[in-house]
Formats: structure tokens, sequence, C-alpha cells
């Protein structure tokens, strides 16, 4: 038996599939490799090939006898997703239909979903729990409320059991320094601060400091990809035991101000991190983190790892790798 991961070569899927690996999982990547690294995935076995591919996704299943999916293969950037919405909707909601049509003719009823805290757009309420309105603000998170439906469906349809994982964000880098984030493409904030550290972009910009929040900057909840990768491994062993389909938010629960963010790195890095102020942006909301209570109960998970074991870990990856998987 063999887990398929789709976007295993990716950020967060290439941290999975070493987890996977690390407590005797079987795993099997299908990348497309536009935007994966073929060293992130280690030893893993690699096909390439895209989600859209049927046949490919049903032979591959077969042939591998694959039992469970995790499904990370998704374009991301939520501002290219306004401009550019029919790659988002062919990538990320048609091919995660052919993907589940794939693997439901092989026979796999077992599926784990890269989802997002986006879908909920701008809190109403802190923290975020699932029983949030569902209200994306951006094309990228209508495709990932979208499949959300769609894997409902095809468990009433086909009995699909399915759970998917709201993440908030993502951050850091194996304990190790073996793999971490590409910066080249990356457009969140550890990755941008990194940069600006190192000496390798212009100071970081923190959009406004005239929020309602104790230093005036917006605040978001981190999580360590590592400890997203473990909550991935635990949701796979709960579809296992026949745990019926959910929706979990993935996150520590604690808020962390941008600021908070520049500060751990300056102690992480032991100098000064550049930065200037620029105007709040369109759509940022003031405050958003998780509610992982029911993580915690469904899947007996909680994140691990505080906000300095991500700065640092993210530190160590990105000071030894500045060019990225491109120096291995």
């Amino acid at each position: 038996m063999s887990i398929l991961v789709t976007g295993g070569a990716g950020y967060i899927g290439s941290h999975t599939v070493r987890s996977l690996q690390s407590n005797d999982r079987k795993v099997v990547v299908l990348d497309s490799m536009e935007f994966g690294h073929r060293s992130a995935v280690g030893n893993a076995e690699l096909v390439v090939g895209n989600v859209r591919d049927r046949a490919l996704v049903t032979e591959l299943c077969k042939s591998h006898n694959v039992t469970q999916v995790v499904h990370f293969a998704a374009y991301k950037a939520v501002g290219e997703s306004m401009e550019h919405p029919d790659r988002y909707w062919l990538n990320n909601v048609a091919g995660s239909v052919d993907l589940i049509e794939g693997v439901l003719a092989a026979g796999v009823r077992e599926f784990v979903f890269s989802s997002s805290c986006s879908v909920n757009g701008t809190p109403t309420k802190l923290p975020v729990d699932e029983s949030a309105p569902v209200a994306p603000e951006s094309v990228y998170a209508e495709t990932k409320a979208m499949v959300e439906r769609i894997l409902h469906w095809y468990g009433v349809t086909h009995e699909l059991r399915a759970v998917s994982m709201r993440y908030f964000n993502a951050a850091g880098a194996s304990a190790d320094g073996a793999i971490g984030e590409d910066w080249s493409r990356a457009q969140n904030l550890v990755p941008l601060v990194m940069k600006a550290a190192l000496g390798k972009s212009p100071p970081v910009q923190v959009f406004g400091t005239d929020y309602p929040t104790p230093d005036g900057t917006c605040i978001r909840d981190y999580i360590h990809v590592d400890d997203l990768a473990d909550a991935h491994m635990r949701a796979l062993d709960y579809l296992h035991d026949g745990g019926a389909s959910t929706t979990l938010n993935v996150g520590t629960g604690t808020g962390t101000s941008v600021f908070e963010v520049i500060h751990a790195t300056e102690r992480a890095s032991g100098q000064t991190v550049p930065y200037t102020v620029a105007p709040r942006r369109a759509g940022d909301p003031v405050a958003s983190y998780a509610d992982p209570t029911k993580a915690g109960s469904t899947l007996g998970w909680s994140a691990t790892r505080t906000l300095d074991d991500i700065i640092g870990s993210a530190w160590r990856w990105h000071s030894a790798h500045p060019e990225g998987f491109a120096g291995f």
C-alpha cells in the first residue's frame, strides 16, 4: 500500500513526503515540476505529470497500490488569481475533478485536501473555527472553497471520504535544514523578511502600522511546516481508521504581528532587519488566527513549534541556501 502525494515536490508537499517516509509510509509523488524541485523529494519516487491526466493518475494508483491521496497540486498566488482566473479554474478546480475521477477509477476512497483559511475571507470573529462563514475574497480562495464542496458531493455520490485542511500561514523549514521554502516566487511575509535580512532584496514593506493591534501591524497565525506535515499524516490515519469526511482548521491558535515576525528574525540572525512602512493594502484583515480545537479532538494533533522555532529554522535554511534549490 502507498500514498499518492500530488504537488509533493513543492514546499508543504515535500515536508509532508519527508514526514511520511520517516514514519515508514510508502510514498509516490506526482508533480508537474512547474514549481517543484527534484531534490526536495529526497529518495521518494517522483512521477512527472499533471493531475489533469486521468489515465496517468489511475495507472499510477493501480501500479503502486495506492490507497490514499494527499492533494497539494494547486496555484496559490492571490494576486495572480485575480489577473488570470482561467489558470486557477482549470488547474485548481478542473484539475482536482480530474484527479478525483482518476483515483476513484483505481478504487481509492481516502483523500486529504490542501485547503486554506482564505475560504473564510475577512473573519467575522476570532479565533476562526470551522463554523465561520465561507466567504472567499479572491479567485484563489474561491477555488479552494469549490473543491471542498466538490469533495462533499463525491462523498455523497461515490463514498469518497475526505479531510479538507484549512491552513493558516505555513512557514519555516525542516529542523535539519535539508529542505525549505524557495523564496524566488514566495509572496509570504517570512521568506520576504529573510530575503531582506540577508540583503537579497530591498527592505521588507510593512503594509500599515495603524491597525487596532498592540503594535499597529496585522496579526496572523504562523504554523511550522513540519507541524502541518504531521497534521496530514494524522489525517491519513484518521481516514484509514474509518473517519468520516470533515473540515479542519490547522493553525496554532496564536496570533503574531508583522513586527513580531521581524523581531524574531532579528533574534535568530543577530542583525537588524531593514523595513519600510507602506499604506495598508486593500482587503487585508486586521487579524486572523485559528481555533484548532476540532483538529485536536479529531486527530489528536496540536502545533508544537513556537514562533522562534519557525523563524530559527527559516533563517538556517535561507542563510545556508540563498539560491534555494537552485544551489543543490
